[in-house]
Parts: C-alpha cells; sequence; structure tokens
C-alpha cells in the first residue's frame, strides 16, 4: 500500500475524532459564549422539599469548590450569656488560608475583626460547620451558591461588616427555623451592610417543615450606615413542598409576589433599588423579576457550550418528562419543578456524581477523556459533580423525628465521584478531629481529607477502571450508613425521652465511630488503587497466581496516537 494511502488511513479516523469532539464545541451552529462573562463557581446546591422525598426530610446540599481552600470542619457547642454581652463580628474570607506553621483558619480568621459588636442573644445553638454553617441542633441546614451580581453593586470597602460566612455562622447561632434565619440575616444586613469579601449569594435555608432560596446582594461601594437606607438587598422564595430545586452560581428567583408571605420575603428596597438603579422600568409594563434586574445570566446550556448546563442537567434528571431542552435558555427554565419519583438520599448523592454522562455534554465524548474515559483530563462543561471540590454536603431536616435526632448533615471530602459521604448528626457533641486539620500544600496522615485525595490521585491514571473499584467502596460504606439510620434514629429517639445527655453520646458515637472506619478504609483503597493498577498494569491480587495483566487500551486510541505522530512529524519524515 502507498505512503499516501497508508497516511490516510491513519489520520482519517483521527479526523473523525476530532470531529466528533469539535461537535462538543461547536454543536448546531450554536454561539460559543465567552466564558470570562461566565460564572466562575461550581458549587452547586440541590433542593428538595418534604413531599418531593421518599423519606418525607427535606435536603440541601452544597459543593465548597475551591481547590485551594480551607476544607477544616468544627463543631460549636450551645453557651447560654450573660445580659448585656455582645458578639463580635469578623470578616470571614471564603478562599484565604494560612500556613499551617502559623495556625488554623478558624483559630485565625479573628484577626479580621470588624470593630462590630451586637448584642448577644441569652442562648446560642449547637452547630457543625465547614466554610459555611451547615446544620444546628434545632434542624436548620444551609447550603450555599455564589451567584454575582450587577458590577455596580460591588461593595468590597470594609464599611459592610457582614459577608455570607459570618451570616450563616449568626444563623445557626441564633435560629430555629428558615423563616427566623432569613429575616435575621436579612434584618443584619440591612443594619449594618453587606459585602467587602462577598457580592451576589444564594443559600438554600431549610428546616423540617420547609426550605427556602434565599438570595442576598450589596447596594454599592457608596453605602454608608449614616445614609438611613438599608446595605443590602435580598429576598426569598418558598421551594413548594413537593418540588425540587437547584442552583448552581445562577440567580434562581424571577418574578415576585411579595403579597403571598407564605412564598415571598423581601428587604424594603427589593424593587425601589432596581429602580432606582434603572435595573428595572415600572413603566415597561413588564412585572419585576428579580434575577434578571440584579443577576441575570444569559445563556443556556447548548448555546454555552456545557458550561451553563448544570441548571438544564438538574431538571433532566429529575424530571425528564417535561422534556426541557439545553437549548433553553437557562434564564427561561422553571424555579422548581415537580419530580417524576420521589428522591431519595441515595439519589442526590448520585446526583452530586453526576458528569452530564451519556449527554451531548458527556466530557469523555471524543477523545476529550483519553483512552480511560477520565472525565476531568477536558473540562469544557461544568458538571454537577467538581474534581475541585473540597468536599460536598447533603443535610436532611426530618420533622418526624426530634431535632437532635432529625438532623443529619453527610460530608465527603475531595471529587465526589471518588469519595464518600459520612453522616453527622444535629445532636452530635463532637466531630473527628481529623475533619478540623489539614492543608492543600502539606500532606498529612492526621487529616482525613487527605485518605481522599490520595484515593482520587490514585484513580486518575486509569479512571475508567479504578473508578469502578471506588464505586464498590461507595455502596458497601455509604449503604452500610444508611442502613444503620433507622435503628439509630430509633434508639436515640427513646434515649431523648430519658437522658437527651445519653441521646447525645449515642448520636456521636455513631458519627464519629463510621467516620473512623470509612477514613480508614480510605487510607487501605488508596493503597490498593497503587498496587492494583502501578505501572498501568492490573495486579489481581484476588489470584492465586501471581500474575499481571493490562488495562485495555481502545484501539481508536492507539490509531489516533499514531496518526498525530505522522501529522506533527517533519516533511522530511513523511
Amino acid at each position: 500500500m502507498n505512503k499516501h494511502k497508508i497516511l490516510g488511513s491513519l489520520i482519517l479516523p483521527f479526523l473523525g475524532l476530532l470531529a466528533l469532539f469539535g461537535g462538543l464545541t461547536a454543536r448546531s451552529g450554536s454561539p460559543s459564549a465567552d466564558p470570562s462573562l461566565l460564572p466562575e463557581g461550581n458549587c452547586t446546591v440541590i433542593i428538595v422539599g418534604k413531599d418531593a422525598s421518599t423519606d418525607g426530610s427535606i435536603m440541601t446540599t452544597h459543593t465548597c469548590d475551591c481547590g485551594l481552600c480551607d476544607w477544616t470542619w468544627r463543631h460549636v457547642p450551645a453557651a447560654d450569656h450573660k445580659p448585656g454581652s455582645t458578639r463580635k463580628i469578623y470578616h470571614v474570607h471564603q478562599y484565604k488560608t494560612w500556613p499551617p506553621s502559623e495556625g488554623l483558619k478558624w483559630d485565625l480568621y479573628k484577626k479580621d475583626f470588624t470593630g462590630l459588636e451586637i448584642p448577644e442573644v441569652p442562648r446560642t445553638y449547637a452547630y457543625h460547620h465547614g466554610m459555611f454553617g451547615y446544620m444546628n441542633e434545632k434542624q436548620l441546614a444551609i447550603g450555599e451558591s455564589s451567584i454575582g451580581c450587577q458590577k455596580k453593586m460591588v461593595n468590597s470597602t470594609p464599611t459592610p461588616k457582614l459577608d455570607i460566612t459570618m451570616l450563616t455562622l449568626l444563623a445557626m447561632e441564633r435560629c430555629a427555623t428558615a423563616r427566623e434565619a432569613i429575616q435575621v440575616m436579612g434584618s443584619l444586613a440591612e443594619t449594618y451592610g453587606y459585602g467587602f469579601n462577598d457580592d451576589g449569594e444564594m443559600l438554600a435555608v431549610a428546616d423540617a417543615k420547609e426550605v427556602w432560596a434565599f438570595e442576598i446582594m450589596p447596594v454599592g461601594p457608596l453605602w454608608t450606615p449614616q445614609g438611613g437606607k438599608p446595605g443590602a438587598v435580598w429576598c426569598a422564595q418558598r421551594v413548594p413542598d413537593d418540588h425540587v430545586s437547584v442552583c448552581p452560581n445562577e440567580s434562581r428567583i424571577g418574578e415576585i409576589d411579595l403579597a403571598n408571605k407564605d412564598y415571598f420575603m423581601a428587604s424594603p428596597n427589593a424593587i425601589s433599588f432596581a429602580v432606582e438603579n434603572k435595573f428595572y422600568d415600572p413603566a415597561s409594563g413588564k412585572p419585576f423579576n428579580w434575577k434578571r434586574a440584579y443577576a441575570p445570566s444569559e445563556g443556556s446550556a447548548l448555546s454555552t457550550n456545557g458550561w451553563l448546563s448544570r441548571l438544564w442537567r438538574f431538571y433532566n434528571l429529575t424530571a425528564p418528562s417535561l422534556g426541557l431542552k439545553p437549548e433553553t435558555p437557562n434564564m427561561d427554565l422553571p424555579f422548581s419543578v415537580k419530580p417524576d419519583k420521589k428522591v431519595s438520599v441515595q439519589d442526590v448523592m448520585a446526583m452530586t456524581r453526576d458528569k452530564c454522562q451519556g449527554t451531548v455534554f458527556d466530557p469523555v465524548k471524543g477523545i476529550g477523556g483519553g483512552p480511560f474515559k477520565n472525565p476531568n483530563y477536558f473540562r469544557s462543561t461544568r458538571t454537577i459533580c467538581d474534581n475541585r471540590a473540597e468536599y460536598t454536603t447533603i443535610t436532611q431536616s426530618r420533622g418526624s423525628l426530634p431535632d437532635p435526632v432529625g438532623g443529619l448533615v453527610w460530608i465527603s471530602f475531595g471529587p465526589q465521584d471518588t469519595s464518600c459521604y459520612m453522616p453527622f448528626y444535629a445532636g452530635a457533641t463532637d466531630i473527628p478531629k481529623s475533619f478540623s486539620v489539614g492543608d492543600h500544600w502539606v500532606l498529612s496522615r492526621d487529616s482525613a481529607r487527605w485518605a481522599f485525595e490520595y484515593v482520587d490521585f490514585h484513580v486518575q491514571p486509569v479512571y475508567a477502571a479504578a473508578v469502578e473499584d471506588v464505586k464498590a467502596a461507595q455502596a458497601k460504606w455509604e449503604g452500610e450508613a444508611i442502613a444503620q439510620i433507622a435503628e439509630v434514629d430509633k434508639q436515640a429517639a427513646a434515649l431523648m425521652a430519658k437522658s437527651p445527655k445519653k441521646a447525645a453520646a449515642h448520636l456521636t458515637g455513631f458519627g464519629l465511630n463510621n467516620a473512623q472506619n470509612v477514613v480508614g478504609a480510605w487510607w487501605k483503597l488508596g493503597d490498593d488503587l497503587l498496587v492494583k493498577y502501578n505501572h498501568f498494569s492490573s495486579y489481581d491480587v484476588q489470584k492465586r497466581a501471581r500474575e499481571r495483566g493490562k488495562p485495555e487500551w481502545p484501539e481508536w486510541w492507539r490509531k489516533a496516537v499514531k496518526a498525530f505522530e505522522i501529522l506533527m512529524a517533519p516533511d522530511e519524515k513523511k
């Protein structure tokens, strides 16, 4: 066969692959959005109403996406405070960390005192927190997603004293219900100003009865508390009990009806601020639309080549019968939907691990995933699962049980697809010490997070094969925890009536023991993956014969490599 025919037989399949891959970046003539104008975050909040879940629990999630942030967790005990005492307010930067040699973030952040002290409440509730407050002893739960705002609204000056982290901690300390938390956070932000470290933010705020989407934004760099105007603009919309919703770093609240107090709350300037700043013209005849006024996010899953795919994908997973199209502008997608079937906590875990598999936005289509279909190689889309995640939370608030028993926060460290969810009750009085230490730049076997990083690192080279080992481990450990929850609930609820202290010890012991076992299992899993896939081989340690195999390298990959070599070779060698 002549040289040109040989070259053609190699290059044509390669060009076909490139064409297939190119389909991921120029579909159906859709315009490509400028990535610099699209949201940077990847923290996805999933919301499940009580009548939309299989067990009557209200659920929220948060993916703490960063890749360089603090991942540590703390338990803060309840406390009584003397009359006249005050609560210091600090600026807590979401992304700032310190080297371990200098100390831990949740000690050092107190160097950023704002100078503001507010009246303390007689008693503050116990709660668990990471970057934000997530669950308190009253089953108040929170999930967070940054949503941005109009540029002129940003206030990076130190005049506003409250940022989103501080607001969530105050809500955890002071509030027993979602409505109370929204009113407290909103009122404090109006009085003392919101911004500095943060701009537009969304919080899913839940209790055992209902869940709300709360969105808050600064009001510009010229605001001062002496001006007499609110130092923030905010709005909240309740998710219907039989619905699910999602926030993927985009404002979700649209038209609002402030007369319907059962479904809407807002600051007094919610509409007037938009009018004053020409974000909304009442003379237009159009109804006021919160997200279009304050945080418009133009584009669709299709027009942004998958960058804005998470909103569409969530509805595609939970309510496929609606037939929502990826070309539908995100601003036109509904605030919430009724799912085709009720959602379990296992379903939510699976959704947090979703990477648009089997869709036009699948990151392993074409050659993007390499020979072992690794969805992290070519990050052309933003999926619900995030390989930069510090941790992910799933909260459950369950009205059928006493508050310390009904509340659960599930924590997984690192990327969701290679991690494991571990449950902690609202009434637990401690979390593992290994959760409170660790840093991206210093490997530490005392830090729980590094066990999951260790596994994730050993999955990446032969992803398609190694992730199956992880899935088996997830099924075992998450399955066992879920299976035990009902019995732990029963025993703790019975103890609550006799001795709340013994109930707390029971709940705490369950969480600590399970986490210790899971973290140990993940260190061992990392060792096992290192051995099993060492040298791009496959060592089957279960077989008595000491033999090794090879992961299958697809034929298309071999041809593509050969074709690329010929294409890139100097002319005299072709």
